[in-house]
């Protein structure tokens, strides 16, 4: 059997393009997942963290709650 330039040529590109091909596909699934993670992600942080809204509401409750606390102690002192 004579290895003639096109069988010779044809196994070198098989054995490059065939890893290559490999690779990108390894790559491109695993490109998707870290998409898919990264979108339940970004669905599951607005859970873990507070509006600025609810956060105004609270701090006004405690501030509400401290300005009580501050006239019982000052009727406390003056009495």
């Amino acid at each position: 059997m004579d290895l003639n330039p096109i069988l010779f040529w044809n196994a070198i590109i098989t054995l490059v393009y065939v890893p290559m091909v490999y690779n990108i596909r390894s790559n491109s699934s695993h490109i998707q997942r870290v998409e898919i993670l990264l979108n339940k992600t970004r669905e599951e942080i607005p859970t873990r963290y507070v509006t600025k809204q609810d956060l105004h509401t609270d701090m006004q409750r405690i501030f509400d709650r401290l300005d009580k606390l501050d006239e019982k102690i000052d009727k406390l002192i003056a009495g």
